[in-house]
């Protein structure tokens, strides 16, 4: 990726940290010359825009840009109101900015120790140093909060991470370098970390061993009575801390799972009696608790999850089932592991790959989905017949254009999608909502429910019309819903509203990549001829059925029964 760095001070040193710190993605920086930002920001047409970048850093110090606030360091009288008008200048020039890049980074000022030295004056209501950095930054921040492109990052935290000696003097005189190396090394990682997760790269379940991580002791010698957890034990109450952790991040949309070599019951015992126990069955998505391998354990249960080995973390307290696992799934993210369990909280919470740029109502309610997925395939497996039991699922396909309710899911299943997923083109919100402006594009959205429960919006589908031709851009279906016969609804639903547009052929090119390959194997069995190897095409002289089992709902709270829609597809697409 290419970044552009703006800045009012030597920026060189993120630059180097950007290149070389070795989590992904690579990236290749162009920083400009410090003291240039206002000039940067505003002139449209100026030389270093002409290749538009991934990413823009703009990491400025407060007296740098604001020359009141500069005023406000030196002890002298400044108005709120002309302090309040130049960080509003500021916002607006990142706003104006923002429209060249596909993400803007904006880091919180921050000002070194030797400007807060009048005590009992750092906060005063008048003329606090202190007290006006806390002001601006939230000033700022919330002239920035409508800008989907603009992210903030925390500096005042990487000032932390540096310690004592995060502002270096003397390299600010040298080479007017603000920070040590420490500061920019913890810039670059959560500048990294934040780009995998606009990306979609960012992690989506934590498989956990159960003895000696989620508990203290070994549930099968000392009985659930008899295991560390909670109590006034230094351990004990690190591991309550360590499950509260976790549950957090349920609440940001991460799965949890189980791998551990035990035995089920007795684990599952320990699990629902134990007092101290917050994590419950109900936050785990899925489970494999045997005395097999765990490297194929952890195989089984991703396969059977859906996900990619690349989406998980692996948590255990042995060094041996760690390198185990290491070695055999290389995809698969696995930290080391402290032997202390009072430093489980803090090794859980340093991670930095989990980071999203937004979270969205579904990702609050994904531990809740992945329960009712485990009841959902639990009956599929008392039922057998795969026909009848869609039809015993009651599913309903409610189906929506793009609007400002549903972009910020919308440009999130599109950039973290990857198995289900037709073209794997990444964009943001802006870029989307900008790609749709066209007359001869369109977009909808799929929410799916049935009697297990609402999965939320999880699919997308876009198209667009050239002459007597439509083309499938966009096919993207979350995988706790595939295979339930969605896919053929979404295609129902495109195909029908390129008919009554009056093509003659609707196309759908596959863009292969490492994961993709389960939307290749649906359009392969879809109807739509094949041609070329990764083009797929449906003749518009006919209606693409929908399936028995689905009952699709169009956006204004209309039902639609199968019957109408197959005899007169125009009239469903005139409703949504």
């Amino acid at each position: 990726m290419k970044g552009l760095l703006i800045s009012d001070f030597n920026i060189e040193n993120l630059a180097s940290y950007l290149k070389k710190e070795l989590n992904a993605p690579a990236i290749e920086s162009v920083s400009v010359c410090y003291g240039q930002v206002s000039q940067t920001l505003l002139d449209d047409a100026a030389p270093i825009w002409r290749e538009r970048p991934d990413f823009v850093v703009a990491w400025t110090r407060p007296e740098g840009v604001l020359q009141t606030f500069g005023d406000l360091l030196s002890c002298s009288p400044v108005s709120d109101q002309d302090l309040n008008r130049e960080v509003d200048s500021y916002a607006a020039a990142l706003l104006r900015a923002s429209k060249r890049t596909r993400a803007m980074f904006v880091p919180t000022w921050v000002i070194p120790p030797f400007h807060q030295t009048q005590g009992l004056l750092d906060l005063a209501a008048s003329g606090g140093g202190a007290r006006a950095l806390m002001r601006i930054n939230v000033r700022l921040l919330e002239s920035l909060a409508g800008a989907p492109i603009i992210h903030p990052l925390w500096g005042d935290k990487w000032i932390q991470l540096g310690g004592p000696a995060a502002f270096n003097y003397r390299l600010w005189y040298l080479g007017k370098i603000p920070f040590s190396n420490e500061v920019f090394k913890a810039a670059a990682r959560d500048i990294k970390a934040a780009l995998r997760g606009l990306n979609g790269q960012a992690k989506k379940i934590v498989l956990l061993d159960l003895d000696d991580v989620l508990w203290g002791g070994i549930v099968g010698d000392a009985g659930w009575e008899g295991l560390t957890l909670g109590g006034h034990d230094p351990a004990g109450e690190a591991l309550v801390d360590f499950q509260r952790e976790l549950k957090a991040l349920t609440r940001r949309g991460i799965l949890l799972a189980i791998v551990s070599k035990n035995e089920e019951s007795v684990a599952m015992e320990a699990i629902a009696k134990h007092p101290e126990m917050v994590l419950k069955l109900d936050d785990f998505a899925g489970w494999r608790i045997n005395w097999r391998d765990k490297a194929e354990n952890i195989h089984a249960l991703m396969n059977e999850l859906n996900l990619g080995l690349d989406s998980a973390v692996f948590i255990d307290d042995s060094a041996v089932e760690r390198a185990r696992v290491r070695e055999t799934l290389p995809g698969l993210f696995v930290p080391e592991w402290p032997s202390d369990k009072r430093l489980y909280p803090q090794a859980l919470l340093s991670l930095d790959c989990f980071d999203r740029p937004w979270i969205t109502e579904e990702d609050r309610q994904r531990s809740r989905m992945s329960a009712v997925d485990r009841e959902r395939k639990q009956s599929k497996i008392d039922l057998g017949n795969l026909e009848e039991w869609l039809a015993t699922l009651n599913t309903g396909v409610r189906v929506e254009e793009l609007n400002q309710a549903n972009l910020p899911r919308a440009a999130q299943l599109l950039n973290k999608t990857n198995q289900m997923n037709l073209s794997t083109r990444r964009m943001s919100e802006a870029e989307f909502q900008a790609w749709l402006r066209e007359k001869t594009r369109r977009a909808w959205t799929f929410r799916v429910s049935d009697r297990f429960g609402d999965s939320g919006l999880t699919g997308i589908l876009t198209i667009e019309i050239d002459g007597l031709r439509a083309t499938i851009i966009d096919f993207v279906l979350s995988c706790r819903v595939m295979g339930r016969k969605i896919e053929e609804a979404m295609l129902h639903v495109g195909i029908n509203w390129a008919r009554s547009a009056g093509v003659q052929e609707v196309y759908a090119n596959y863009h292969q990549t490492g994961k993709n390959k389960p939307c290749y194997d649906f359009f392969e069995k879809s109807g739509l001829a094949c041609r070329d190897g990764n083009i797929f095409v449906w003749d518009a002289g006919q209606a693409y059925p929908l399936p028995p089992a689905i009952h699709l709902v169009h956006d204004n709270g209309g039902t639609l029964a199968k019957k109408s829609a197959e005899e007169n597809p125009s009239e469903l697409l005139a409703s949504i």
